[in-house]
């Protein structure tokens, strides 16, 4: 029983050394990508950071202390504290501790790159570092959502804004990145910005979905003698919504509660995690899914 108990402890320490490591790489990735090929060429990647990048320019000069601009990292962060918040807020955010740590580590990698590289990898090509800008971003992202982690950023406005709307969360978010993106063409006053930002969130998109390639979405069915637990554990810890059926075995007969709901599938091992620490005996299935409908428990 104590053996039983000591291996339970080690899976989760086990599994959290793996994600955090994840999110290191992920973090360090990114930030290698804003500093050394797509802001030296003013490229808007959309989100926070391409936010950052603008401020950057445009700060230049103006506060004594920081003579080369605003530093992105810290820009960042600011922007992305408050996204947190809202984010906590508003829907519930279960991936809270590893997404603080994310961002916050990817604006301190962002600025001491920026100490330490003071030139382009890529010179007097912006067209090839939009494309490893893009490639080694989307690489980053991956890396963190390996780890069931997010990095905040705009995309929590645009599921805030499409949150109980007919408005897709996608299309949310190109609308917001395309908006950060004109930013920087009117800040900037270049046609070519936007072409390479496209070009840059582009690549990236391709990159995630190429070791993504799964829908986003998952339908589960949990099968549980202890669906009320289950109840607590997914709405009010994991800020998720369902639905019970109601169901009988076919072999012994016993007449038991189905959970059915819909998760990101970035959310579903902690799900799957959460489930089985309050029922190891739980049976979970999932198959892919569209959530364009509203969600279960509605």
């Amino acid at each position: 029983m104590q053996h039983q108990s000591a291996i339970q402890v080690r899976r989760p320490v086990r599994h959290g050394l793996v994600d955090y490591s994840f999110i290191v790489v992920g973090a360090f990735l990114q930030a290698l990508s804003y500093v050394v090929f797509l802001a030296p060429y003013k490229i808007v990647p959309g989100g926070v950071y391409g936010i950052s990048i603008v401020l950057h320019y445009v700060s230049r000069g103006l506060f004594p202390f920081f003579p080369e601009g605003l530093p992105m990292g810290a820009t960042a962060l600011c922007f992305n504290i408050p996204l947190l918040i809202l984010a906590v807020r508003k829907l519930g955010l279960a991936s809270g501790p590893k997404t603080v740590v994310t961002f916050l580590l990817i604006s301190v990698f962002t600025d001491l790159l920026s100490y330490f590289v003071t030139e382009p990898l890529v010179e007097n090509d912006a067209f090839i570092a939009a494309f490893y800008g893009g490639a080694i971003l989307g690489l980053g992202v991956t890396c963190v959502f390996k780890a069931q982690s997010t990095s905040a950023g705009t995309d929590v406005l645009a599921r805030v804004i499409a949150k109980n709307t007919n408005l897709k969360v996608s299309n949310m978010i190109i609308v917001c990145d395309s908006a950060i993106v004109l930013l920087g063409l009117v800040v900037f006053q270049d046609w070519a910005v936007p072409l390479y930002s496209w070009f840059t969130i582009f690549v990236y998109g391709k990159i995630v979905e190429m070791f993504q390639s799964e829908n986003p979405s998952r339908a589960i069915f949990i099968v549980s003698r202890n669906a009320s637990a289950l109840k607590e554990v997914i709405v009010d810890k994991l800020g998720m919504r369902g639905t019970f059926i109601h169901g009988k075995g076919m072999y012994e007969g016993h007449e038991t509660e189905i959970i059915f709901t819909i998760a990101e599938r970035k959310d579903f091992p902690k799900l799957k995690e959460e489930v089985k620490a309050v029922d190891p005996h739980a049976f979970i299935s999932s198959m892919q899914a569209s959530k364009d409908s509203p969600r279960p428990g509605i």
